[in-house]
């Protein structure tokens, strides 16, 4: 039994890349007039964090049409909630490091680790 359907990973593959598209898009034209304050580290965070959202998001489209992705149901789900937790702390750390940094700090570093231990539960 899955976590998640291939039609259900799918989804959640397009919605990242679609997401990471606009977040980079946002961050290369229109971040640093928004926020000047922002320096160009924090601009490339941002970039890094819309980058992943794009890598896992095209990631989560192919395992979704893997022949054998029954075999391996926690790839995706790892996957997922790393994405999320990396990429969306990494923005929060951008907008609001002050106020929230000590709170999403580690969120970054856990959400990575959740992204390697879905790529290589793809390998059992």
């Amino acid at each position: 039994m899955s976590f998640v359907t291939a039609t259900g990973l799918w989804k959640a593959g397009a919605s990242f890349a679609a997401l990471g598209i606009t977040t980079s898009a946002f961050g290369a034209h229109y971040l640093k007039a928004k926020f000047p304050q922002l320096t160009p580290q924090s601009v490339q965070n941002w970039q890094t964090a819309g980058s992943y959202l794009i890598y896992n998001g095209i990631a989560l489209l192919a395992i979704s049409q893997h022949p054998r992705f029954g075999r391996h149901k926690y790839a995706g789900p790892l996957i997922m909630a790393g994405t999320t937790m990396f990429s969306f702390s990494i923005f929060g750390l951008v907008l609001a490091r002050e106020r929230f940094g000590k709170v999403l700090g580690p969120v970054t570093p856990l959400g990575g680790t959740l992204m390697i231990a879905g790529y290589l539960a793809l390998i059992f």
